[in-house]
């Protein structure tokens, strides 16, 4: 349920202050537009993703192209582990996560942010004390959370990425692999006018295109956790393949993308921790860099390559690769198996890989509802990375 609008203008989605309560339309304000202010005058908003396996916070003010980013926290919390057996959250968990929202809240007070959307995914609609617990955080935080559903999800993943999407191809694939769920959704670019098919995708126009979209009840922590995450091998891995096709089979037979991309252009385009490991273990990275992941291409037969890298590597090496360290080592070969099944399923010769996600997609949905949203036009080459 969003909070109400008082709540959302609030610093840190946190109790509304009195001169907070209302907001004038985008049309009626005084003065100059957001991103024709100076920078200390622009308002920050913010969005924050709970997830069953990481917390994060994006803190961002309008720009002339898109919006630039003025703070960001993100730190593993595992909120839904064990989750999957017992139907509720447990206790080391919400302590952790509680005690990453309390950095956030602190963020959120520190840039003074008015207009904010924070959300909780999987793990908290899952779980019997889900509500609960989020009633816990207002209480010790301040912090209102609310739980997105699956098609939000879905939508608002879309919008974080939309810039990224190749506006020249057929079809394209846009995945989302979480601790908790993996969305996966349908985008048939075919039906833009032939007139804009070479131009750049707006959040809108890619939700406008959105054909078919699922959630299935799978990711990484889950996956890990029922056929175990340490010590993968090739049965194992599988396995684990096999599940999460008999999850896919049910959305294929109703919408039999497999035949209907036969002859087509056809794109994946993944958002999510597994895809940017894979691409940064592919470019052999010292350490991570999202300068160099995001907005990156990869072949497909490279992906796959990578995976069985990984899967010939044992948990300690794996520990090892500057591109996963310890939080991830035992949830990657998780990750790469729901990636595996995708791309047995629906076949593509290319993957574009985005560091950006639900956070970037709530930021541009509530800057374009404040009319403040300018989309970066001023690149010429569609190809290249996208700056914020």
């Amino acid at each position: 349920m969003r909070d109400d609008e008082g709540a959302a203008n609030a610093p840190a989605g946190r109790e509304p202050r009195a001169e907070a309560s209302r907001r004038m339309p985008a049309g009626q304000r005084d003065g100059p537009r957001p991103w024709e202010a100076s920078p200390q005058d622009r308002e920050t908003y913010g969005a924050l993703d709970l997830g069953t396996n990481n917390c994060r916070l994006l803190l961002a003010r309008p720009s002339r192209r898109g919006f630039r980013v003025v703070d960001a926290f993100s730190r593993i919390i595992r909120l839904g582990e064990g989750v999957s057996q017992s139907g509720r959250l447990g206790e080391p968990a919400m302590h952790r996560t509680i005690e990453a929202l309390k950095v956030c809240a602190g963020k959120l007070d520190r840039h003074n942010v008015r207009r904010a959307r924070l959300v909780a995914t999987e793990a908290c609609r899952i779980a019997d004390n889900g509500a609960e617990f989020l009633g816990r955080v207002h209480d010790e935080t301040g912090m209102r959370i609310e739980i997105l559903t699956r098609e939000d999800e879905a939508r608002l993943a879309v919008a974080g990425c939309a810039s990224l999407i190749d506006p020249a191809v057929d079809y394209v694939m846009v995945f989302d692999i979480g601790g908790g769920s993996s969305e996966i959704i349908w985008l048939d670019l075919s039906r833009r006018r032939r007139a804009s098919r070479m131009q750049f995708m707006e959040r809108g126009e890619a939700q406008a295109c959105m054909v078919a979209w699922t959630s299935l009840p799978v990711g990484v922590v889950t996956l890990a956790e029922r056929f175990g995450g340490r010590h993968v091998t090739h049965d194992v891995f599988e396995a684990m393949v096999a599940d999460v096709a008999a999850m896919l089979a049910p959305f294929e037979a109703e919408h039999a993308f497999a035949r209907r991309l036969a002859g087509r252009n056809v794109h994946l385009l993944g958002t999510s921790g597994t895809v940017t490991t894979v691409a940064g273990i592919q470019l052999k990275l010292p350490r991570y860099d999202r300068n160099r992941v995001d907005g990156c291409w990869l072949g497909v037969p490279e992906v796959q390559q990578v995976t069985r890298d990984l899967l010939g590597r044992t948990y300690e090496q794996r520990v090892a690769e500057p591109c996963i360290g310890r939080d991830r080592a035992d949830l990657v070969l998780a990750g790469c198996a729901i990636l595996e099944a995708l791309l047995r399923l629906w076949p593509a010769e290319r993957l574009r890989v985005a560091d950006r996600g639900l956070r970037e997609g709530i930021l541009t949905s509530l800057m374009a509802e404040d009319g403040v949203f300018r989309h970066g036009r001023r690149r010429r080459n569609w190809r290249g990375r996208d700056g914020q």
